[in-house]
C-alpha cells in the first residue's frame, strides 16, 4: 500500500514537494491503514473521530497534504486564489479571482479549469481533480497533470479514495444546461 500511496503523492503533488515529504506522508497513511488502533495509540494527539466518514488512513493522508497541494476553498473565487499562490510570485495564470465575481460555481470551475488547461503543454496542462470527501469545505482539489490523471484516478480507486475530474463530475452532476 505504501507504493501506491508513495506513487498517487507524487503525481498530486506535481512536483511541488520533495521525496522526503512524500515518503513521510506514505508511511504515516500506509500505518493508518494498516492498524487504525495502533496508529491512534501511538498517536494520541490526533483528533480523528469514530464517526468520520473517511478512513484513517485516507484522514492522514489529506490532513497530511501541504495547502500548495490540497485546496480547500468555500468558492471558486477563493480556490482560485490558492491556486495562483501556489505557483509561486511569477504564476502563469492570466485569471483573476475578481473576474470570477457573480459567477455560479459550475461557471467559475469551468473559468478556472480552461485557463489551467492552456497551462504547460508538455504536460498537456493542468487538470483540477475533486480529491476525498470534504470534511469543512464545499471544494477540495488536487491540481495535477492532465497527462497524469488516468493514473491519480487509478490509484485513487485502488486505495478507495474519491477522486474525479472537478469541472465534468459537476457538469454530469447538474446537467450542461443544454437540454432545455
Amino acid at each position: 500500500m505504501k507504493e501506491l500511496l508513495v506513487e498517487l503523492v507524487t503525481l498530486i503533488s506535481s512536483g511541488s514537494m520533495r521525496e522526503e515529504d512524500i515518503q513521510r506522508i506514505a508511511d504515516e497513511a500506509a500505518k493508518a491503514y494498516a492498524n487504525p488502533q495502533a496508529f491512534l495509540a501511538a498517536n494520541p494527539g490526533i483528533d480523528y473521530e469514530d464517526g468520520c466518514p473517511i478512513p484513517l488512513g485516507e484522514w492522514v493522508l489529506v490532513g497530511s497534504l501541504p495547502d500548495s497541494v490540497l485546496f480547500q476553498a468555500k468558492q471558486a473565487d477563493e480556490l482560485l486564489q490558492q491556486i495562483t499562490a501556489s505557483f509561486g510570485e511569477q504564476s502563469p495564470l492570466t485569471l483573476d479571482a475578481s473576474e470570477l465575481a457573480g459567477a455560479d460555481q459550475l461557471s467559475a470551475l469551468r473559468r478556472i479549469q480552461m485557463a489551467l488547461s492552456e497551462l504547460y503543454p508538455e504536460a498537456e496542462g493542468y487538470e483540477l481533480i475533486d480529491f476525498s470527501e470534504p470534511l469543512e469545505c464545499a471544494l477540495q482539489m488536487v491540481l495535477i497533470y492532465t497527462r497524469d490523471q488516468p493514473r491519480v484516478l487509478g490509484l485513487a480507486m485502488e486505495l478507495g479514495i474519491y477522486a474525479a475530474p472537478a469541472y465534468e463530475s459537476r457538469l454530469t452532476a447538474f446537467g450542461d444546461g443544454e437540454d432545455g
